[in-house]
């Protein structure tokens, strides 16, 4: 149908996912800037030291471990070529108006010396003129920064700065869950756009791309955590998924890191035994900078649609995507299908067409409560893990 009472479909389904991606695109600055120094700061004080590094140690190498796995899975089933060759599925999905040449053209060129540009873009000379087009990883630094030298600054000035920073936060989540509650309306305009252009076939692909990032994150929950659990923290790891259980489910319904907080820290203060002195500096700062789950499916995502467009990405182009991920998945909120803003980040530093978000939004809400849910059972295994190397007793007891 190519109208409707008179109206045209085509243009109105591309107002409305649009209107979408804009709503999306608009929050990215104040969001990612409030996020990250309200959970910088709260590194500040004596807890800044010792068990401050070993929490960031620890989120880092997980999130770089979920990294690795999303990006050799998608590597070895490919799940945007069509019949083993990378580059057909772009036929399907010519809505986008994109010329795959062109493009590929543009990705080829980069080298190790936009490895050196990415380090460089995380100290911009305006942090406002790199935010502007989108280049995100300036403010990320910055306001980590700003964050951690709160601390430094006397009273009454560091509580009025640092109430402003964690009320602005607020507000941004607010925000964002009202712009969520139309994203059913903006995901249609999107996917029905597609499918008047295309017919259902361009959901072949995107059902593979659902089963690599399902995979990718049972390997990481299943086998990566239970090997973290039994080896470093030297507990069962039966028991410990019996202890967040409350808290994973609350994840997988709400796809809310921030919103799961308060069960996550009851579960493991009551079930898993750590202590509240532990559990309240670890847990907040892992719901703002540890996002396994989503770092691993942005590194799927970006990898998925340029192999959609056909768009051959080599070892040095591929580092770029883990090394982005990695920044980036500090910088996105604990709210539901934050993880877009990241990805977009991605795809511009990469070079990747951005259109192909809209393939990912028509499976994203079931895979946001999935990666969420392993952003928390990360979190509460890094809560165990600095209880058991603080020496602290009485784990699993009750």
């Amino acid at each position: 149908v190519a109208e409707l009472i008179g109206i045209q479909l085509l243009p109105a389904y591309n107002f409305v996912g649009q209107l979408f991606l804009n709503a999306l695109k608009m929050i990215i600055v104040p969001l990612i800037a409030a996020s990250i120094i309200s959970g910088a700061a709260n590194l500040g004080g004596a807890n800044l030291g010792r068990m401050g590094g070993k929490t960031l140690l620890f989120y880092m190498a997980s999130s770089l471990i979920a990294i690795i796995v999303g990006l050799t899975l998608v590597n070895l089933i490919s799940p945007g070529t069509v019949d083993g060759v990378s580059g057909n599925a772009a036929a399907i999905l010519s809505d986008t108006q994109v010329d795959t040449a062109a493009v590929a053209d543009k990705v080829a060129g980069r080298s190790t010396a936009d490895i050196v540009e990415v380090f460089m873009r995380m100290v911009p000379p305006n942090i406002v003129q790199a935010a502007a087009p989108g280049q995100m990883l300036g403010l990320i630094f910055f306001s980590l920064l700003f964050g951690v030298f709160i601390h430094r600054v006397e009273q009454p000035y560091q509580g009025a700065v640092l109430n402003f920073w964690e009320g602005t936060f607020k507000v941004m989540m607010e925000i964002t869950m009202l712009i969520m509650r139309f994203a059913p309306i903006g995901v249609f305009g999107l996917v029905a756009q597609t499918v008047a252009n295309t017919g259902f076939n361009a959901f072949e692909q995107v059902g593979l791309f659902f089963i690599t990032v399902v995979l990718a994150l049972a390997v990481h929950a299943f086998v990566v955590v239970p090997l973290v659990l039994s080896l470093l923290c030297r507990v069962n790891p039966l028991d410990h998924y019996r202890a967040m259980g409350p808290a994973l489910l609350t994840a997988f319904s709400t796809a809310s890191s921030s919103a799961t907080l308060p069960m996550t820290i009851e579960c493991v203060e009551k079930e898993a035994g750590v202590s509240q002195r532990t559990s309240s500096f670890v847990l907040p700062l892992g719901a703002t900078v540890n996002m396994d789950g989503t770092a691993l499916y942005e590194c799927v995502a970006a990898m998925f649609i340029a192999q959609v467009y056909g768009i051959e990405l080599g070892f040095t182009q591929q580092f770029m995507i883990v090394l982005i991920a990695l920044l980036t998945s500090i910088g996105v909120a604990g709210i539901p299908s934050a993880s877009l803003v990241a990805i977009s980040i991605i795809l511009a530093a990469t070079g990747v067409p951005m259109e192909g978000i809209g393939l990912l939004m028509i499976t994203d809400r079931i895979l946001d409560m999935m990666r969420t849910s392993v952003n928390i059972l990360s979190d509460s295994v890094c809560a165990v893990f600095i209880a058991r190397s603080e020496g602290e007793t009485g784990l699993y007891a009750g």
